[in-house]
C-alpha cells in the first residue's frame, strides 16, 4: 500500500465534505454510533471546563461533547464540514466553531479535555510533534486527551496504531494512560495530564 507521505491538506476533507452528504458514514453508521457512545463513556460523566475538539467534521460527536462541557471549542478545515457542525448544535450557546488547519493553526488557550477522534493517523511525523509540543503546554493539569482511531490499512501517512504511538512517546511522563482499549475496528485511548 502507498501511504501519503505529507499530511492530508484541506482540499482533500473540503472535497470529501462537499461531494457527499455523509462521508465516512459519520451520521448513518452504526459502527459509527458505537464509536460515539464509547468515546462519551470513556469520559466518565466527568465535567470540563474548556474542552478542545480537532477535526469536528459535521459535530456529531460534537453535539454529544457539548453535554459534558462549560464551554467547547471545535475546529475543522472543511467550509462545508463546518455549516453542518453549526447548524447541527445551533442550540448549544457554549459550543464555538472555526477553520483551522491544526497544528499549524493552533488555539492559545489552554484545556481540560482535547479531543482527537480519527485524526491523527491524518498527520506526518513532523506534524505529530507539533501536536505533542502544544499538548504539553494547552493541556492543563489533570486534563484530558481523548483519541480514537480507525486500526484497519489507510492510505494516510500513519495507521491509527503509529499515530497514537508516536504521540505518546514524547508525552510519557507528562500524561498518564488511563485507558487503552481495543475495539474490533478501532482503539479508543483516553490520557490524563499529571502534575
Amino acid at each position: 500500500m502507498n501511504r501519503h507521505q505529507s499530511t492530508i491538506g484541506p482540499d482533500y476533507f473540503e472535497h470529501m465534505f462537499s461531494g457527499t452528504n455523509d462521508p465516512w458514514d459519520l451520521e448513518t453508521s452504526p459502527y459509527e454510533q458505537a464509536k460515539y457512545q464509547d468515546s462519551v463513556a470513556a469520559l466518565g460523566g466527568r465535567t470540563y471546563a474548556s474542552a478542545f475538539e480537532i477535526g469536528c467534521a459535521k459535530g456529531v460527536l460534537t453535539a454529544k461533547l457539548g453535554i459534558f462541557c462549560k464551554s467547547l471549542f471545535a475546529i475543522d478545515v472543511s467550509i462545508t464540514a463546518l455549516a453542518a457542525a453549526r447548524q447541527r448544535v445551533a442550540h448549544l450557546d457554549h459550543v464555538s466553531f472555526a477553520q483551522m488547519a491544526f497544528p499549524q493553526d493552533a488555539p492559545s488557550g489552554h484545556f481540560d479535555l482535547v479531543v482527537l477522534s480519527e485524526v491523527a493517523y491524518y498527520w506526518d511525523d513532523r506534524d505529530i510533534c507539533r501536536t505533542a509540543d502544544w499538548l504539553e503546554t494547552h493541556l492543563v493539569t489533570g486534563g484530558d486527551l481523548l483519541l480514537v482511531h480507525f486500526t484497519g490499512d489507510t492510505d494516510y501517512p500513519q495507521s491509527g496504531d503509529d499515530a497514537v504511538t508516536k504521540l505518546l512517546a514524547p508525552l510519557t511522563g507528562a500524561l498518564d494512560v488511563v485507558t487503552a482499549s481495543r475495539r474490533p475496528r478501532y482503539r479508543l485511548d483516553l490520557w490524563r495530564r499529571n502534575p
